[in-house]
């Protein structure tokens, strides 16, 4: 695993539409840059982020990186009334919650065949925030089949809560989670999972590091958790701001490298959506920054 890898969200057409041309150019330089993991899933762009990303992989040595995409949601023809989305242009179809066996694995053969691959590295149960006992009776006991089967190399979850992949950790049999937003500069609350994996021997993948953005900058992008930020967060990372600015470090690169720093952790994801905030991420995974003047900021929050 690379210690950055490739969030797929963005060229997904998250909250805005990305064009082929830019989706190839994002990952491209990501390649370029040597990120070797890749993160995607059905539900970003309702297909469209996985098309994208299997079409700029195709010819690249395979063994050279890892593929990473979720089951947990089918894609079904669009009904007449839509659930509201935040992607674009997301064509003819809609996403629909399946942790059973049978959606797994439709879940499972309809990504190989988006991803115009014959295997997956890492396959990840998405958000079952809602479906915690199906998950664990039906989608993680096929997850652990295709394993032995030889079709995927590590079972996982990826959710934006700590407390129920605690209990995945402890009930299933996991080699990896993605947490997303609970453990960053601003908000630790994932550290005693991540204490939990570190103890397993359970690989941590990150996202959302930069918590929607406040973490680049408070004030060009208040926003925390994907809705505007609270008063009292942002005058917390304004006080983070404040603390890498009187060591002349951006608060991206401290975000950034704050997450990377966790013994748990072995990739952190960055989304992107264009060449030039690839440039951006990894210019900060490389801003160098003493380990002691890190910890000072840390300790500003």
């Amino acid at each position: 695993m690379s210690a950055l890898g490739l969030g797929t969200a963005p060229i997904g057409n998250m909250f805005t539409g990305v064009s082929d041309a830019d989706a190839r150019a994002t990952i491209d330089a990501a390649w370029d840059a040597g990120i070797r993991y890749f993160d995607t899933a059905p539900f970003y762009g309702y297909g469209a982020a996985e098309e994208r990303l299997g079409r700029a992989l195709r010819g690249r040595p395979r063994d050279e990186y890892m593929l990473a995409t979720k089951v947990g949601r089918v894609l079904d023809p669009a009904g007449s009334e839509r659930a509201e989305t935040v992607f674009r242009d997301v064509g003819d179809v809609e996403p629909h919650f399946d942790y059973s066996r049978d959606g797994v694995l439709r879940s499972f053969e309809e990504s190989l065949t988006r991803l115009g691959t014959d295997r997956i590295d890492v396959l990840l149960v998405h958000d079952p925030d809602l479906h915690e006992k199906e998950a664990l009776r039906t989608a993680f006991p096929a997850l652990v089949e295709l394993r032995e089967q030889g079709a995927i190399s590590w079972v996982g979850c990826g959710m934006n809560q700590h407390q129920m992949l605690s209990r995945f950790v402890a009930q299933a049999d996991l080699d990896c989670v993605l947490l997303a937003g609970r453990y960053t500069l601003l908000d630790r609350s994932g550290d005693a999972l991540l204490e939990q994996c570190h103890e397993r021997g359970v690989r941590v993948v990150l996202g959302g590091v930069f918590n929607t953005g406040i973490l680049i900058d408070p004030d060009d992008h208040a926003t925390y958790d994907y809705a505007p930020a609270s008063r009292a967060m942002l005058d917390r990372a304004r006080r983070l701001r404040d603390a890498c600015a009187d060591h002349g470090i951006p608060l991206g690169a401290a975000a950034l490298q704050f997450a990377l720093g966790h013994p748990a952790v072995h990739t952190v994801l960055i989304g992107a959506r264009s060449a030039a905030e690839i440039q951006v991420d990894t210019g900060f995974a490389a801003d160098p920054i003493a380990p002691a003047v890190l910890e000072r900021i840390a300790a500003r929050l």
